[in-house]
């Protein structure tokens, strides 16, 4: 389980550090930073590639750095924060960095990433002088650790990357170079695979690349949740919500039928739950309800019905990934859905470890009446999205490597 998550400079995220429990969620009023957070947990997530996709490449779609780093100052003294004197920028004391990181049971990662030097896209070996590139927009990865234990400690280091060279700690305590030859915009999860040399590299990426991530589906008329889609065995439902009705019928097939027809017992009484398979093998949900002669079938589904039926889907999963984070799942809810949802949230974190992002007041209840969920709070201070609770110097532990 992922124990300490880590932010700095990301957007309103000065320098956070976040203890997590196994269901956590995350609240504060619209602005504190929640989905600062949510998308700072999706870069972490991309660096380890696959479905997540590419963190270099995501930081310059939103404009590269520039447009994703903490716009406050470097500094904000007690005198700021008490209206002594103004909030004001001072000379630059540190590098330019966006770092992200967590640590957990068994190992800990951490990333580093700046703005690319000149020469960056390497030299003409003729003149001499740096070759011209039109990617200055993307950022360099500066430096990546794995560790053992809660802290990145020079004793806890088990593979050090700086720049293009990536070093290996030995059984013997001693350092062997892993690789030299690292691109600034890959990370060393996607390009280290030896797996009898570094199979921490290989454990941190798997953990890492199993993470999933469900943030507001669509529930339009054109959504294809909505659609008959060809079906096969689904035990991951895709985070778009495509192959919902392939992804219920394989919670019936693999034995789940109890808790799918109680959690829709528990949101919609009296309602039945099937999936329709035509001649071609297309799927489609339909959902028969007390005192109608026919279901309805997915395309007539209210936003509100679809979506929790999609939740249903991705939180009753018989493949449970190590790390679900859900972003606002209340969207289109009723409030009388609220307990139902909550109910699916807390049996998912029995397998799973769950953060979830919310500003809905009755699921935060329904998830407290539940007492497994620890709670946090996000607030403003200064413009700097920090925890309700918790001072400067409290909170975890945790340790940002120099360049």
């Amino acid at each position: 389980m992922i124990r300490t998550l880590a932010i700095a400079n990301y957007r309103s995220i000065r320098d956070l550090t976040m203890e997590l429990h196994g269901l956590d969620v995350v609240t504060g009023a619209n602005g504190s930073g929640k989905s600062s957070l949510y998308r700072a947990l999706r870069l972490l997530a991309e660096c380890a590639g696959g479905d997540s996709g590419n963190v270099v490449g995501s930081l310059a779609r939103d404009g590269g750095l520039a447009s994703t780093l903490w716009a406050g100052p470097e500094t904000i003294s007690d005198a700021m924060r008490r209206g002594e004197v103004p909030v004001q920028g001072t000379v630059r004391k540190d590098v330019v960095n966006l770092k992200l990181g967590y640590s957990g049971d068994d190992f800990g990662y951490l990333v580093d990433l700046g703005i690319p030097v000149p020469g960056g896209a390497g030299f003409d070996e003729e003149t001499g002088r740096p070759r011209p590139t039109v990617f200055s927009r993307d950022p360099e990865i500066k430096r990546e650790q794995i560790f053992s234990g809660p802290v990145a400690r020079p004793g806890s280091l088990l593979v050090d990357r700086k720049g293009g060279l990536a070093r290996l700690r030995g059984a013997d305590g001693n350092w062997a170079e892993l690789s030299r030859r690292l691109d600034t915009f890959q990370s060393m999860l996607t390009e280290v695979s030896d797996l009898d040399r570094a199979p921490e590299v290989l454990r941190v990426r798997d953990s890492v690349r199993s993470w999933r991530f469900y943030d507001h589906f669509r529930t339009d008329a054109e959504a294809p949740a909505r659609q008959a889609q060809l079906g096969t065995r689904t035990p991951v439902l895709h985070h778009s919500g495509k192959d919902l009705a392939a992804a219920l019928q394989t919670l019936r097939e693999v034995g789940f039928e109890r808790q799918l027809d109680a959690a829709v017992a528990h949101a919609f009484p009296g309602s039945r739950l099937s999936v329709a398979v035509s001649e071609e093998g297309r799927f489609s949900v339909e959902l028969k309800q007390p005192g109608m002669l026919r279901p309805m079938k997915a395309a007539e589904l209210s936003d509100g019905t679809l979506r929790f039926l999609l939740l249903t889907a991705a939180l009753l999963t018989p493949r449970p990934p190590e790390l679900m984070v859900l972003n606002e799942p209340e969207t289109s809810l009723h409030v009388d859905l609220m307990p139902a949802l909550a109910g699916l949230i807390v049996q998912a974190s029995a397998s799973s470890q769950v953060i979830v992002v919310t500003h809905s007041q009755p699921l935060l209840d329904a998830l407290r009446e539940s007492g497994a969920a620890q709670e946090h709070e996000l607030y403003k201070d200064l413009g700097e999205t920090r925890i309700r609770g918790l001072g400067s110097l409290e909170g975890p532990l945790w340790s940002w490597p120099k360049r």
